[in-house]
């Protein structure tokens, strides 16, 4: 099982309230000495907590392609990704002309992330229509054939779609990697796992999952591979968590407190460490490594670290070393 790490990328997701591309290479540079397999970006024009009760002013965010480009041209080893790229903000063959020129910029590390968008606020600020449910899909299904047609296929490509289209397109200069791998993200469902059994490398979730939620949500992922046609042997399984970390369970709950005070807003005023440590990668090390371990066997493939209460957060660097020598120490 790869383990990724989720770097800071926004105004809360460092101590000093303030971010800058400097942080996010510089802490995705830390995560490769640490040993890190993967770091990790997401896809927001701001952020905000408005709806747990904090200030609704909007909380600054990195443009993630050109981070991750930056990402590239600083580290060495580790995979590099964005979980996940609304498929709404951009058309799918912008995405995959970028997700080219940085793969070649990383000698092939690339993987692409895309998902449908669920953040209104910021879809009526940067004038996207938020539409429905079923529109958001309806991009979404557009992106993942025309991303995967493109990093797949040798030879242009059309594609009529609801959203968006495309005709005799194709990626010039390629690539590196043929094809590079797309992870789908998403809580689940039919529609969503099916289009991922189609068109991408696996299904990604994030960020609170318990092992049993995950072990039945499970059968979903088996029927859209059956409906498909999908060996699910070849479907990758990628899960994002929080969690808080010690040398003992005190000091990983001491921890939680900690994140916990500081959470803006109220979304967090009733959680118990009982009910965090259900489906967050939270305890002592042998507890985090247990929780992994209960993953690995479920056949997750790759598992990201967000090492606080909130996401792309490194609210005490500490947290980071210790998910290392749980996670990658043994």
């Amino acid at each position: 099982m790869r383990i990724g790490l989720a770097v800071p990328q926004y105004g809360f997701s460092l101590p000093g309230g303030e971010i800058r591309a400097a942080d996010a290479i510089g802490w995705s540079q830390r995560a490769e000495e640490l040993g890190f397999d993967s770091v990790w970006l997401s896809d927001h024009f701001f952020y905000s907590f408005a709806r747990y009760g904090a200030p609704d002013e909007p909380i600054a965010a990195l443009e993630p392609e050109t981070t991750l480009a930056a990402i590239a041209a600083t580290t060495s080893r580790v995979r590099l990704g964005i979980l996940v790229e609304c498929a709404a903000f951009r058309h799918p063959a912008l995405v995959a002309k970028a997700a080219a020129t940085t793969d070649q910029l990383s000698a092939g590390r690339v993987e692409v992330g895309l998902g449908a968008g669920w953040f209104e606020q910021e879809f009526e600020a940067f004038g996207f229509p938020f539409g429905t449910v079923g529109e958001r899909f309806d991009a979404l299904e557009d992106a993942l054939a025309i991303t995967s047609g493109l990093f797949g296929g040798d030879s242009p490509l059309s594609h009529d779609g609801r959203v968006w289209s495309l005709h005799d397109g194709k990626l010039t200069p390629p690539p590196v990697q043929h094809p590079i791998p797309i992870w789908v993200g998403g809580k689940g469902g039919p529609r969503l796992l099916r289009a991922a059994a189609r068109s991408g490398a696996g299904w990604n979730i994030v960020w609170r999952v318990a092992p049993d939620d995950y072990a039945g949500a499970l059968d979903g992922v088996h029927a859209a591979c059956d409906t498909t046609g999908r060996d699910p042997e070849t479907f990758g399984l990628s899960i994002g968590l929080y969690g808080t970390v010690g040398r003992t369970e005190e000091d990983a709950r001491a921890a939680l407190d900690r994140a916990r005070a500081a959470f803006p807003g109220d979304a967090m005023r009733d959680e118990t460490w009982e009910s965090w440590r259900a489906d967050t990668l939270s305890g002592s090390i042998e507890q985090v490594r247990e929780r992994a371990d209960a993953f690995a066997a479920l056949g997750v493939t790759d598992l990201v670290v967000s090492p606080w209460a909130l996401p792309f957060t490194v609210a005490e660097p500490e947290q980071v070393d210790l998910f290392a020598e749980a996670l990658l120490g043994r």
